[in-house]
């Protein structure tokens, strides 16, 4: 494990957000590294100090008039909901509550989806492309087991123009999830995996954000992500090519 992977999941650490093989991973490479233990120690002492504080704040009534106040005219649903909230109102609450919980789904996936973008960047720099550098999808597959509770599909696009050139472990949203490395020319896809709850499928969408397109959707308890500098065409084309061969071997 590398420092800026362990970095990103030592506040999981404390917090005891990991799963048993990646806390073992984590506590290994701090026990070597004086600069992760250093920080690990840091985290410790500040989480200690808020918890004997008993450190909370609670939001001057001003704040809520200053989030009124910035709300559109043409939306005077929304500050109706939190004038609920003031008015006590069951409905209004439960409402206001449904709107809260939308607004911070959407927020969350943004945040997310940022993430996915930094981890594409980050996997650029020499030598954080792949763990496992191979264009066989029989051996980039098995490499995953054991390292994720799902691993994710690998699929061989080759003959459809997108090569295979390996997979890798990677840490979004302070989780460790898989992503499969394909190659378009000189552009390359990365291909985030992660198990979800939700078993639906979801339609796939194209977003763009710092430059790269990004191709997210849902199906069979996964989402995926396909980030590149493709354009959002190729990118398109990508993904209707992996799930197109997902189903042939399902069928099969």
């Amino acid at each position: 494990m590398r420092c800026d992977e362990a970095e990103i999941l030592l506040q999981a650490l404390i917090d005891g957000e990991l799963d048993a093989g990646h806390a073992r991973e984590v506590e290994a490479h701090v026990a070597t590294c004086a600069k992760c233990a250093a920080l690990l120690k840091d985290y410790r002492e500040m989480s200690k100090a808020v918890a004997d504080a008993g450190a909370r704040y609670t939001a001057p009534p001003e704040l809520r008039r200053r989030i009124e106040a910035s709300l559109p005219m043409q939306r005077p649903s929304r500050r109706a909901v939190l004038r609920g909230f003031a008015l006590g109102s069951a409905v209004s609450a439960i409402a206001a509550t449904g709107l809260v919980a939308i607004v911070l789904r959407n927020d969350d996936e943004a945040r997310i989806q940022s993430e996915i973008v930094s981890a594409h960047l980050r996997s650029l720099q020499a030598g954080h492309l792949t763990d496992v550098l191979s264009t066989d999808q029989h051996t980039v597959k098995p490499w995953f087991n054991g390292k994720l509770d799902v691993a994710p599909p690998v699929v061989d696009l080759t003959a459809q123009g997108f090569t295979l050139i390996g997979g890798r472990l990677d840490y979004v949203d302070a989780r460790a999830l898989g992503a499969v490395v394909y190659r378009r020319r000189s552009h390359v896809i990365n291909l985030f995996v992660a198990q979800t709850t939700n078993t639906e499928r979801r339609a796939a969408r194209i977003t763009t954000l710092q430059g790269f397109n990004v191709r997210h959707w849902s199906d069979r308890g996964l989402n995926y992500w396909a980030v590149s500098d493709l354009g959002a065409d190729e990118l398109s084309d990508f993904g209707e090519k992996f799930e197109a061969t997902m189903q042939v071997n399902k069928e099969g």
